[in-house]
């Protein structure tokens, strides 16, 4: 089974079916790696890329801009079984971070790499290098202009959930009974060039073990990164919680404890799954032998 996130915030309606079709596509492309006998880690991979390559999405392509008007992504993709796991930071010339994330995580013994360094390392793993300028669209652009002229930094709900927050994010389960996890974002629109999120941060907007959960979150990401929360989430199936519990549990304790805001997605090594948010709406799709169910979750 395959279950994925795209974005967790107030989509609004003339919006919604863009969301609904591409978290259904991301849902396939895991899928299908999946019945052919492929690794939730490649299922996870597909998914997020697929995302990434849509420009409703913020991830890859059609990213939010920083201050700058320049498209900073970060990415994280975590294998259950083995706990080994890859990030990329503020890179700007990866059209597919969660790529990059990957060859990290297969062909290097670290976890983490940033900026210049990520891409270098990324080129010479025979990921071809972009030019920022390919990631941007004209309406980021104008997304971007219309914050500066509204002071955006000095609104009260810069980070409310009627903001948008577009991470996107995969959990899968194979037919060997691992788990896999990935995250893919272009973080805040407007946000501090060298910002990073917590969708790439192990543990906070990702994390993967075949002993507790797979889980990945979307929206404001400084009250994810200071609980911990995926790997926290992950800690309340282990205890003997079960996935749709566990995350109802774990958007209460964001909202209580830091009012915080987003939406989460479990799958475990038993193909228990959850799904919660706090937010108005949030896309999500499912994939298993039973077929594909994708929609757009409403608050209450």
């Amino acid at each position: 089974m395959i279950l994925v996130h795209g974005g967790a915030w107030a989509i609004p309606e003339e919006m919604v079916e863009a969301h609904r079709q591409g978290v259904r596509a991301a849902a396939d492309a895991g899928w299908q790696l999946l019945r052919r006998g492929g690794s939730s880690l490649d299922a996870a991979e597909a998914a997020v890329v697929a995302m990434e390559e849509d420009e409703t999405f913020d991830a890859g392509r059609g990213s939010f801009l920083n201050m700058d008007g320049r498209v900073q992504l970060d990415a994280l993709i975590m294998d259950g079984a083995t706990l080994r796991a890859g990030g990329v930071g503020c890179v700007e010339h990866i059209r597919n971070p969660i790529r990059a994330a990957k060859k990290i995580l297969t062909e290097s013994p670290h976890v983490y790499f940033v900026g210049v360094g990520a891409e270098r390392f990324a080129q010479e793993h025979g990921i071809e290098l972009c030019a920022n300028e390919e990631l941007v669209i004209p309406r980021e652009v104008e997304r971007l202009r219309e914050a500066k002229k509204q002071a955006y930094l000095q609104m009260p709900d810069e980070f409310g959930p009627t903001r948008s927050h577009d991470t996107v994010g995969a959990v899968a389960l194979d037919a060997g009974g691992n788990i896999a996890a990935a995250t893919s974002t272009g973080g805040t629109l407007n946000k501090a060039p060298g910002r990073v999120g917590d969708s790439s941060l192990i543990g906070c907007g990702c994390y993967a073990d075949n002993r507790s959960a797979a889980v990945s979150t979307t929206g404001w990401g400084e009250p994810m990164m200071k609980l911990v929360l995926a790997k926290w989430t992950a800690d309340r199936v282990e205890s003997g919680t079960a996935p749709q519990e566990a995350a109802q549990q774990a958007l209460y304790y964001l909202k209580t404890r830091l009012q915080g805001h987003g939406g989460i997605i479990i799958v475990d090594a038993r193909g228990r799954f959850g799904i919660a948010h706090n937010t108005p709406r949030m896309a999500w799709a499912l994939s298993t032998k039973q077929g594909t169910k994708a929609g757009i979750a409403v608050e209450g």
